[in-house]
């Protein structure tokens, strides 16, 4: 896939995080977001697997606000957030991938494992999709799509790689919502 599907994948990934559409991105945008995963689970912030999350959402941000340069309180533009991630995800490969959204990926696993086998079943699977913005039928289909090995389950490895690959323009599993 070219540049500009990446570049769509991020411009799609920033606006889903402008959750007050105002053109910008900040710490409350990210914390939104980490919020709605735990309340789809019924998880509160307070617990372990809680505080992980909203810890590794608000680690992503900081990440991204330094290498922005506007400090933690501040605020990056599509421009800015598209120019940092290009440069840590894209540019960066599986290191900048790994160093910068996997934490993030794994505590999403946590939240997500219910049954606690350490993998996220499809029902897990699409609470996960809806408290993002996927519908239904697109959780589906992204399951079996990443289910590669046909196992009904999916382990934090292929979750990693699947975000990996879907913000590198690598596959076209519907991964976003909204």
């Amino acid at each position: 896939m070219t540049a500009s599907v990446q570049d769509s994948r991020l411009k799609r990934r920033f606006e889903l995080w402008d959750s007050n559409g105002d053109g910008t991105i900040d710490r409350s945008d990210y914390e939104t977001e980490a919020r709605r995963i735990l309340k789809a689970f019924g998880e509160q912030e307070t617990t372990p697997k809680g505080r992980a999350l909203l810890t590794a959402y608000l680690s992503m941000w900081d990440k991204l606000a330094a290498k922005a340069k506007v400090g933690p309180q501040g605020k990056v533009s599509l421009e800015q957030f598209t120019d940092v991630s290009e440069r840590e995800l894209i540019e960066g490969g599986d290191a900048g991938f790994d160093r910068n959204l996997r934490p993030t990926i794994e505590a999403i696993v946590d939240i997500c494992d219910t049954d606690g086998d350490g993998e996220v079943n499809p029902a897990e699977f699409k609470r996960w999709m809806k408290a993002v913005g996927v519908d239904e039928r697109q959780s589906d289909t992204a399951f079996r799509q990443l289910d590669r090995d046909g196992s009904g389950q999916l382990t934090v490895e292929e979750l990693v790689v699947a975000v990996r690959d879907y913000h590198q323009g690598v596959n076209d599993i519907p991964l976003m919502g909204r």
